[in-house]
Order: C-alpha cells, then structure tokens, then sequence
C-alpha cells in the first residue's frame, strides 16, 4: 500500500476541515450588531440611595435564561455596586430594562457616576449554569435626586 496517496488525502482533508473553522466565525461576528445593551444618560438616586438605572437591550436568541445586570461607581473609587438585575427575551426586538437597588447607604450620591451594564445568559455546561456574555456597555452618567 503506497502512504503518499493517502498523505495527500488527509492533508486535503484536513484544509477541508480547516477552510469550513475560519468560516464560522465570520457567520457569528455578522449576529453581533443584534447583540446590544445601552445605558440611558441619567440615573435616579433617592434620599434613602435607591439608584435607578435604565437602559435598552437587544438579542436574538438563547438557550438558557438572560439578564440585563448592572452596577455603578462614582468619583475615583474602584468600587462598584451591583443594581438589580432584569430578565430579558431575547427576540430580535429593542426592549428597555430597568434595575433598582441599594447600596450601603452613603456610598453613592447626586452628580457623576458610570455605570456598566451587561446583558448574560446562563447556559449550562455539564449540568452547572455558566455565563455566556452578549453585549457589555459601559457610559458616563449624571444621577439626579429622585
């Protein structure tokens, strides 16, 4: 039995396979426009520090659930605290999520913040949920008293 004939053919084989690799990523990153989460310019705080943060979010499709979080920081801390969190339908369609939450009180105040918000799905891999990201945006925003 001759090798270099079935050389040929695994190398061809295996171009094949590596050929049709680099193509679906193209496919998935053409999906990404329609991955999307925004945050709205202005957030609320109340006297009591309930923050209430907004925005938009748009997916196509998910297998496991979705949610909108988000979080805030303000001045030159590195700290940053979680606000509510939003379950979202992943449709096609631009929906608008809305997250309340309260911190420590004191630790946030009326003026300048920045928020992120993440849109996340929990798939499970091996029976153990696990994250898998759509879209994360982050914005300066100005919290106004409520």
């Amino acid at each position: 039995m001759h090798v270099r004939p079935l050389l040929g053919t695994t190398a061809g084989a295996a171009l094949l396979l590596l050929t049709g690799a680099t193509a679906a990523p193209a496919t998935a990153s053409a999906a990404a426009p329609y991955e999307t989460v925004t945050v709205d310019a202005v957030g609320r705080i109340t006297a009591d520090g309930t923050v209430t943060l907004s925005g938009t979010y748009s997916c196509r499709s998910a297998i496991g659930p979705v949610f909108v979080s988000s979080s805030v920081s303000q001045g030159v801390s590195t700290t940053r605290y979680g606000i509510g969190g939003t379950r979202a339908v992943c449709d096609g369609v631009k929906h608008r999520w809305v997250n309340t939450g309260r911190p420590t009180p004191g630790v946030l105040a009326p003026g300048a913040a920045h928020v992120e918000a993440t849109l996340m799905e929990l798939r499970t891999f091996s029976g153990l949920p696990l994250p898998s990201f759509h879209a994360v945006h982050g914005r300066d925003i100005s919290l106004t008293l409520r």
